[in-house]
């Protein structure tokens, strides 16, 4: 490697120290080296591999040493070509080490890299609802790839170069303290010259790295949000053309201003450095040189010497940056580990029941609830904060209690914010209840297992969410082995199946990213063919009409109608309308139950159900009227 190369590695990886400058707990150790058991036999085979491409680096310099003095000596013709032979053997050698290394160094990369990757998506996806709602989406992806590849680096990079380094190192200085020890200590004399420029320019450059990270990051931001589909409409809406182009080609001018900044530095630190090799390339040829005409000093000797010192600052240069590069790997592992051992908030049972065969009743037994604090399922980092806050949520159910008999439709209605989705993510365990019980088909569903609850119970939020695939894919989510006809039957009773014929893939039709293709009302309806197609024996509609015209909510219901058949179902509404029928209502207010019965009854108590149906339809409260 040439000086130059070093010099370049050399400063990036002072750039990036700023990011590795603080303790690193031994736990983080320890879980590095479990983490690593099953790599340890290829990660012995790299290592070693890495001293035997040092030997034969110093080995070279050597030989070519010899060479020179068996000419200048006068020694045979064949001495020269059997050195020569020797020195082609060693590059061809080094050159195929270089591939098998290569390729140790990929294979076990890629292996970490799969390994970690897979283990940390694994585990996010047993966090809570909870641990989504308050990260930030771009800090976890980047978990996933910044933080695992820099983590893989101290594998396949930073481990083998330490070691490699280490023996060069000490091979060529006893090589060259018996060439020469005067020689060897002026060279060395010059390494401080060598190396601390880099840390001089290294924080220097670091502070236009961030600065420009910082901008560009605005930037991505900035697009992300502009780009994405509300995004672009609401500026289209509101937004000022000429003013968001000149705010952001303000900030392109900044980076551009910083990337011109940042090479030009670049180059002065190179060449200085470049300058550097040159006078201590210089120093061994004169003063070498000078011992050679005296008689004390072989011709081959200088030439050793001068190919040895080549070698020697590339590998002193490496090392003297190796504990910033061995920190910033091993951060990288911390920021993953950091992820990968936050306990999830909730946990399946080793003993974990299946919910009972037939008809399922669903019942809330003195349920109380608060949602957990910051500290109890997030992490500062991913939230982007300086520190969570701890406090403990305060209640927002009070002592809920309410059976639903098998087959029943239970709704839940009051005003905004009461505590009625709160209820409904308590049955598909997002969260657990702090107090009391939820009971599906007699059994709390803390004792259930997470296949038998999702094969039991089904859900359809507001916001009828789905992904950047086809129809079909996200219809198969419900369950992977149902046939097109399946598909089209649940496409036609969630009155889709038109719409979905008409496209131009048909049921391969990608949706566009969160179904943006699709209008509100075809996105909700996807969601409940979904619903249909899991055939599921409870279902959660949460609003599952809310973005529906009274066409479109009236062909749904029928559809809904018959799906929910048999099947035990709690329903949140606002629209009092579609919960007439409703087998029980209750009416909650402030996370409490303060009305219950069935609409009949509730409207003749004429209480608080009276008067949300008489602000919704402004119609005199008779019960014959409304029944």
């Amino acid at each position: 490697m040439s000086m130059e190369t070093t010099a370049w590695m050399q400063l990036q990886n002072v750039m990036n120290a700023h990011e590795s400058r603080r303790p690193l707990a031994r736990a983080t150790l320890r879980r590095i080296a479990v983490f690593a058991r099953p790599h340890r036999r290829r990660i012995i085979q790299f290592v070693l591999l890495g001293v035997v491409t040092a030997l034969l680096a110093v080995a070279t310099p050597v030989l070519a040493g010899r060479v020179v003095d068996a000419i200048v000596s006068g020694g045979e013709e064949s001495t020269v070509v059997r050195l020569a032979v020797l020195i082609a053997v060693i590059a061809l050698a080094e050159a195929a080490l270089g591939l098998l290394a290569r390729w140790l160094s990929a294979t076990l990369g890629e292996g970490l890299i799969l390994d970690l990757r897979t283990t940390v998506f694994d585990h996010v996806q047993r966090m809570p609802v909870a641990f989504f709602t308050r990260t930030r989406t771009g800090a976890l992806v980047s978990r996933l790839n910044n933080d695992v590849i820099g983590a893989q680096r101290a594998f396949s990079n930073t481990l083998s170069g330490v070691v490699s380094n280490v023996v060069t190192v000490l091979l060529t200085l006893a090589v060259m303290l018996t060439l020469s020890w005067q020689i060897t200590l002026l060279s060395l004399v010059l390494l401080p010259v060598f190396v601390v420029p880099a840390r001089w320019m290294g924080s220097r450059m670091a502070r236009l790295q961030r600065e420009a990270a910082d901008l560009n990051a605005a930037m991505g931001t900035r697009m992300t949000e502009r780009f994405s589909a509300p995004g672009a409409t609401l500026v289209k809406l509101f937004g000022r053309p000429g003013e968001e182009s000149t705010e952001f080609a303000v900030r392109a001018r900044r980076v551009r201003d910083i990337g011109v900044r940042t090479a030009m530095a670049q180059s002065a630190f190179i060449t200085a450095l470049t300058l550097v090799s040159a006078l201590a390339l210089a120093l061994v040829y004169g003063l070498g040189g000078w011992f050679a005409l005296r008689g004390t000093l072989e011709p081959g000797a200088i030439v050793a010497l001068a190919l040895l010192l080549t070698r020697l600052y590339a590998p002193l240069t490496s090392l003297a940056g190796a504990r910033v590069e061995v920190m910033t790997a091993l951060v990288s592992f911390e920021r993953v580990f950091e992820v990968l051992y936050l306990p999830p908030l909730i946990e399946e049972k080793p003993d974990a029941r299946a919910v009972p065969d037939g008809p399922v009743a669903v019942e809330f037994d003195q349920v109380r609830f608060a949602y957990p604090a910051a500290d109890k399922v997030s992490l500062a980092s991913l939230e982007e904060v300086v520190s969570l806050d701890t406090r403990g949520g305060a209640d927002v159910l009070h002592g809920i209690s309410f059976r639903a008999e098998p087959g029943w439709t239970v709704a839940l209605v009051g005003s905004s914010g009461a505590g009625k989705s709160t209820i409904a993510s308590l049955l598909p365990r997002l969260y657990d209840t702090d107090e009391g019980a939820v009971r599906l088909g007699g059994v709390d569903v803390r004792d259930l297992s997470a296949r038998s609850l999702r094969e039991t119970l089904g859900m359809v939020t507001q916001d009828g969410h789905l992904f950047h695939e086809s129809v079909r894919a996200n219809l198969l989510l419900a369950r992977p082995e149902a046939t097109d006809d399946d598909l089209w039957d649940v496409l036609r009773r969630a009155r889709l199946e038109a719409l979905v014929r008409s496209l131009p893939d048909g049921l391969d039709t990608i949706v566009g990213e969160r179904g943006y293709r699709l209008s509100g009302g075809e996105r909700q309806r996807m969601t409940i063919a979904r619903l249909l197609l899991a055939r599921q024996r409870v279902v959660i509609l949460d609003e599952a009409t809310a973005h529906l015209d009274n066409t479109s909510e009236a062909a749904v219901q029928e559809a809904l109608a018959e799906a929910l058949e048999g099947r035990t179902a709690v329903v949140i509404a606002h629209r009092l309308s579609t919960v007439r029928a409703a087998d029980l209502i209750l009416v909650v207010e402030e996370g409490r139950i303060v009305e219950r019965g069935t609409h009949d009854q509730l409207v003749a108590r004429d209480g608080r159900y009276a008067e949300l149906y008489r602000t919704q339809f402004k119609e005199p409260l008779e019960v014959d009227a409304v029944a």
